[in-house]
């Protein structure tokens, strides 16, 4: 920052200084006199109020004597005879705002003293003020001192700072705490001020950018440390400095005692102080009243009615002699004040009526509203235990609580937390949509995943044959089964919990071309097996027959291992054991559905093994079961499948990985089985354990070493066409005759370990 820049920032900040003073004096209204009659008021831009003067009749005593000299222009006023020029007189802070010289110490570059100036100033009564002024040095190479005598020769002080740095790049703007500036404060009661600056090396070391030392007493306001300043305070001579006066050397209540001599002229409208530095005392207006408290009458009383600062009425303000109210026009209450409760419109009769009629409205509705609200919670209540009755949930307590030793008993979920788990079955939480029904994906309170189906729709003849198929359903634990592990009977259709499997479904791994790549053809074998050991199950080996009646590659679930888990038995129907076959309406996914189901409306097992059929032909082809750009007789790929075995075409149509890793002669055994499943008649159709224990032997024939090293030819012939064929034989005309061999499903089954 250069000179010319510290000079107007100097200059700007004593212009603030006279700009407050005036704003200050503003505050008197100008028809309120601050000097004694027929005496100048202002010296230059200055004001001079009472007990400042510049000729004895208008000052108090010859200590408050100002010398306006006009060989200024514009004039300049000086504190008495001395060379202290003063910038601003203040009446409220009883305070001077003077200009005090700067001391300076240079040095040439040989280290001999080149200029010395140590300043001095002595007040006669009033002191200097020890909060608003800060006792500095500005330099590289210095220490400083300040002392001089306290009020009234009560004694003597002393004390200063020192300033050092090596570079000029490390002194820091607005900071004076050692490093090229040092600042200290000064004690109370200070009347003479003596500047002295010494060096400790004549400042040879740092002579490059900084020869000279700078020391003064300012307002610290009015002052700003800058980098700068070690080199153009040369050309400033002043800076402000504030001094406190006083009247006398006496208290309020000794003034008081001599009326003649007593400073506080407005005698009601003003009082005294004492103040905080220095002796003797100091006058100002009371509280509403407003000028010079050293004249006489000189503290009138203030309209605050008029001025926008201080008047805070809302509506009307009166304004009394010391003070001023506010008032409310008619029909209004209030205190009438911004800052408080203001002007309130009062209330008529009619208002009250209103008000009155209104509030009992209010609390009509409220408790309305409280009492619909509790009758439908009520009705929900018994909504709920009349569903719950309805869906059979007596029926299946009862079940349960006989199963209660069971520590994987199945559990009747609430409403309310299913909702909970499905944040009230919404959209973003479903998983799956079928013909039956929509699956959500839910979080139990024990950090489980569950896999909540909410059903379409549930025959109410049928509600004890649901609560039975539940309870079977739970019973089974078979590890290809997805596990039933509830259900909720408080909703119009019963909600079922599963197991929640995480790899989706086989028709997405076979039909979806970056997941197919990674099923092989041993997976394929695996999957068909494992679901074909399932439906076995489900007829031959549960305590009550089931149907499944739904299959397909779609209810086929596989995990993180391509482990199969059959899956949506919403369509599944118990089979009593004196019976073979059901009557029922048509229900299935076209495509699967039973040629012969579809005719007469008799649900058997072999309809099981039609639909596995098909699954079986998906694994084989990779091929949708619909696909309507195909010639109208072979739309449906069972009809497609079919029609290549007959014209053995068979290799034409098998899916990538089959026909790249397929054993030629086990692809054929296992399309074979699939032909065998999708005979028209369900008669001709093996059952679903003679289909299991055929892919289970092929299984056996993939993975035994035997096979794959081709070390023993007579066994590997044994495995694949003569060990594992007692469930289904294949004639060499590609005609099928089915058998059963009781040794050898005792051996498949138990090597299967499906359970």
């Amino acid at each position: 920052m250069g000179f010319l820049q510290i000079q107007f920032i100097n200059l700007l900040a004593i212009l603030v200084i006279i700009a407050s003073s005036k704003s200050s004096l503003s505050a008197t209204p100008p028809n309120f006199p601050i000097a004694k009659p027929n005496c100048t008021d202002h010296c230059g831009s200055i004001s001079i109020p009472y007990p400042f003067g510049t000729t004895e009749d208008c000052y108090y005593s010859p200590d408050f004597f100002v010398n306006c000299s006009e060989t200024f222009i514009p004039p300049k006023a000086f504190l008495g005879d001395s060379e202290i020029e003063i910038i601003e007189i203040s009446l409220d802070d009883g305070q001077l705002k003077v200009l005090q010289f700067i001391a300076r110490d240079c040095y040439n570059r040989n280290g001999t003293s080149a200029s010395y100036n140590g300043p001095w100033i002595k007040f006669s009564t009033f002191t200097v003020n020890n909060n608003a002024n800060k006792f500095t040095i500005i330099g590289c190479d210095t220490f400083g001192s300040i002392e001089g005598q306290r009020l009234n020769g009560s004694g003597y002080y002393k004390t200063g700072c020192t300033a050092t740095c090596y570079e000029q790049n490390d002194l820091i703007e607005g900071s004076c705490t050692g490093l090229g500036c040092c600042q200290t404060s000064i004690p109370k009661e200070v009347q003479t001020v003596e500047l002295t600056l010494e060096s400790y090396g004549n400042f040879n070391e740092v002579w490059s950018f900084n020869n000279c030392s700078y020391g003064f007493l300012v307002e610290e306001s009015a002052f700003k440390f800058y980098p700068d300043n070690l080199t153009n305070l040369g050309n400033v001579k002043e800076l402000p400095m504030v001094v406190d006066w006083a009247i006398g050397n006496v208290t309020c209540e000794e003034a008081r005692i001599n009326a003649s001599s007593y400073a506080c002229k407005s005698v009601i409208n003003s009082k005294c102080y004492k103040p905080d530095n220095g002796h003797g005392y100091r006058c100002s207006c009371s509280d509403g009243y407003q000028g010079n408290p050293y004249l006489l009458h000189g503290c009138q009383d203030v309209d605050e009615c008029q001025d926008p600062l201080l008047n805070i009425c809302e509506k009307h303000c009166v304004n009394t002699v010391g003070g001023f109210y506010c008032a409310c026009p008619k029909r209004y209450h209030g205190d009438g004040r911004k800052d408080g409760k203001g002007c309130i419109r009062g209330e008529s009769v009619a208002f009250k009526l209103a008000a009155g009629i209104s509030l009992g409205v209010i609390v009509l509705l409220l408790i309305a509203c409280w009492l619909h609200l509790e009758l439908k919670r009520r009705r929900q209540i018994k909504m709920k235990e009349m569903f719950f009755l309805q869906n059979g949930g007596m029926l299946l307590q009862e079940k349960i609580s006989k199963r209660e030793r069971s520590s994987d008993t199945t559990k009747i979920f609430s409403e309310s937390e299913l909702q909970i788990a499905t944040n009230n079955f919404h959209n973003n939480m479903i998983i799956g949509k079928g013909g039956f029904g929509i699956v959500y994906k839910g979080f139990l309170p024990n950090n489980r995943i569950v896999a909540i189906k909410k059903s379409k729709e549930v025959d109410p003849d049928q509600i004890e044959q649901f609560i039975n198929e539940v309870i079977i359903l739970s019973q089974i634990n078979h590890r290809n089964v997805v596990k039933l592990r509830g259900c909720c009977l408080e909703t119009q259709v019963p909600l079922l919990v599963y197991e929640f499997i995480n790899n989706g479904t086989l028709f997405e791994h076979i039909h979806n071309k970056a997941k197919a790549r990674f099923l092989s053809w041993e997976t394929r074998l695996k999957i068909a097996a494992e679901t074909a050991n399932v439906l076995a199950y489900l007829h031959s080996a549960a305590s009550t027959p089931i149907i499944h009646r739904d299959v397909k590659s779609a209810n086929i679930l596989l995990d993180h291992t391509l482990t199969a888990k059959v899956s949506d038995f919403g369509a599944s129907r118990l089979v009593p054991l004196d019976q073979t076959q059901l009557s029922t309406l048509v229900h299935g996914t076209l495509g699967y559905l039973d040629p012969e189901y579809m005719l007469t409306n008799q649900l058997t097992e072999k309809s099981d093994v039609y639909s596995f059929g098909v699954v079986l032909v998906e694994l084989l082809t990779g091929k949708k079961v619909l696909n309507f750009d195909r010639p109208e007789k072979e739309r449906g790929l069972a009809n497609l499948f079919l029609s290549v075995m007959k014209e053995d075409l068979l290799f034409e149509i098998l899916e990538e990985n089959v026909m790249r890793e397929g054993n030629k002669k086990q692809v054929m055994r296992v399309a074979m089985v699939a032909k065998s499943c999708l005979h028209m008649k369900g008669d001709e159709r093996p059952c679903m354990k003679e289909v299991a224990m055929e892919l289970e032997g092929l299984m056996l024939g993939e993975k035994h070493p035997w096979v794959q090293t081709g070390h023993n030819e007579e066994a590997k012939e044994f495995l694949l066409e003569g060990g594992s064929s007692g469930a289904i034989n294949f004639g060499e005309d590609n005609s099928t005759s089915i058998g059963f061999d009781s040794a050898k499903e005792h051996v498949m089954l138990s090597m299967g370990g499906g359970r």
